[in-house]
């Protein structure tokens, strides 16, 4: 079996070695460089040819963001970022994503070598997904044309009873972003859990609500899930649905973690099965693993409309597979008509009017 060859972009001398050692102790998986800028690295990737390149965020000469974009816009090619987990860290991570970082890895603050050692299984399960993922080339989002917004034509289907869930993993930051940016202001309630750590929803969340129509925050317990609003599960918490009366809540649980993660889509959508059944829409978006296939199984046997985003619009083609392979899933749409059918579901649903 061929090894996948990783190329380690980081001005800190330890973490390079601590990476290369991490990487070559993978029996698929080998270090063949290291590079302590970006001048440095583009001509390795010049005479190395990696599969997968780790970049880091905060690099002198050049940072790694506008590097990424230079990458991406001539070479495109499978990155995962480094970040540290600060405030600043996770907008950069989130910017590295929108330019067309596969994913990214926290950087720990403190006690970095044990903290990069503890992180070593979680960095070499994203540098396997790079390398199988996807890559699509990528415009700076302040030149891409404006996108159509799907205007109502109708306010028939403002109800307190409908509700849309979405879930997504690796490459889902741009695809939520894409389906949100095109919702109208009345559209029912959604509830989103995307894989993500602690530290990056709240940033995640607030990056969105600058760019929609809609409302978009990081999910609060107990909360009453509103017509127009979107809600991010936080990081490190499960985000199930709750009825109190005619409206949904925000039920948030720190539960063991489903399926290797913590927010999982599994809870959420088993949630809005029980509590919603028919009146629920559900959308499976870009993603690695089998997280929330089966609970979207439930989703379509309690009634909801089920949607899975197809294979050539994935950055990796994991959750939906599984999910589609269940038998859960009703349509199988390019990511670009998803929000659009979500809509028209919507609309098609019926359902009490909101009184305002």
């Amino acid at each position: 079996m061929e090894r996948i060859e990783v190329l380690v972009v980081d001005d800190s001398a330890l973490i390079r070695s601590l990476l290369a050692a991490i990487i070559n102790q993978q029996h698929d998986m080998v270090c063949v460089g290291a590079a302590a800028d970006p001048y440095a690295a583009r001509e390795m990737i010049r005479n190395l040819d990696p599969d997968v390149i780790t970049l880091d965020i905060e690099m002198p000469k050049m940072d790694g963001i506008a590097f990424l974009e230079h990458l991406m816009r001539l070479r495109p090619m499978p990155v995962l970022m480094v970040s540290t987990l600060t405030e600043k860290g996770s907008e950069a991570a989130l910017r590295a994503l929108e330019c067309g970082a596969v994913d990214f890895v926290g950087k720990p603050k403190l006690d970095v070598a044990s903290g990069m050692l503890g992180h070593a299984q979680e960095i070499v399960d994203k540098i396997r997904v790079a390398a199988a993922a996807k890559v699509f080339a990528r415009t700076p989002l302040s030149s891409v044309p404006q996108k159509t917004v799907f205007k109502s034509t109708s306010n028939s289907y403002r109800s307190t009873e409908k509700l849309i869930a979405i879930g997504a993993s690796t490459g889902g930051t741009e695809a939520i972003r894409a389906v949100l940016e095109a919702m109208p202001p009345d559209v029912p309630g959604i509830v989103i859990t995307q894989h993500m750590p602690p530290g990056f929803t709240r940033a995640f969340a607030k990056r969105l609500d600058g760019l929609c129509r809609i409302n978009v925050k990081e999910a609060e317990d107990g909360e009453r899930v509103l017509p127009g609003h979107a809600y991010i599960a936080p990081g490190a918490l499960h985000m199930l649905v709750a009825k109190s009366g005619a409206n949904y809540k925000i039920a948030l649980s720190d539960a063991p973690p489903v399926n290797r993660h913590r927010p999982s889509v599994d809870p959420l959508f088993r949630s809005v099965a029980a509590q919603a059944g028919p009146n629920a829409i559900g959308a499976m978006l870009t993603g690695m693993g089998k997280d929330g296939a089966q609970a979207m199984l439930e989703m379509r046997r309690a009634g909801a409309w089920t949607i899975a985003q197809d294979e050539a619009s994935c950055i990796v083609f994991g959750m939906p597979k599984e999910a589609i392979a269940l038998g859960a899933v009703d349509e199988v749409l390019p990511l670009g008509r998803i929000a659009a059918r979500l809509v028209e579901q919507a609309a098609r649903m019926g359902g009490g009017l909101i009184r305002v």
